[in-house]
């Protein structure tokens, strides 16, 4: 059975881990179109017109300069337009805090960012079979 690639868009601000993720989606034979901002405000300027159609999935980042995942969050639930997107926290934060403000602004899970890159991999793979199930 063959399923429809959507967009993806990484909202993350360290050039590393935005190489890690597509070194995994490689490794993990992931197709999807994926769309990098470095921050809430770029993500924004770039739901607004310029990924065409809109991205199903964001994989989002909490620490990042000029507007947080926190920040963005609310943003994003808040939009008629955006409120329904799909929205996966990796971070390495694992702070209560940000766990429970992220949960009630309907994430559709929280990963830490793993330490080595097999298990990010790892991650990167639960999450596309994640995917594709949801598209089924």
């Amino acid at each position: 059975m063959t399923h429809k690639l959507v967009n993806i868009l990484l909202v993350e601000d360290d050039e590393v881990d935005v190489m890690n993720v597509k070194r995994a989606f490689s490794k993990n034979n992931i197709k999807n179109p994926l769309f990098v901002a470095g921050n809430g405000v770029e993500a924004l300027e770039m739901l607004d017109d310029k990924i065409i159609p809109l991205p199903k999935i964001i994989i989002l980042d909490i620490n990042m300069p000029k507007m947080n995942g926190i920040e963005f969050l609310k943003i994003l639930r808040e939009s008629e337009r955006l409120k329904n997107i799909s929205v996966f926290v990796m971070t390495t934060s694992n702070e209560d805090s940000d766990k429970i403000k992220a949960y009630n602004l309907n994430v559709a899970g929280y990963i830490l960012k793993p330490l080595s890159f097999e298990k990010f991999v790892v991650s990167v793979s639960t999450l596309n079979n994640f995917w594709q199930l949801c598209e089924m």
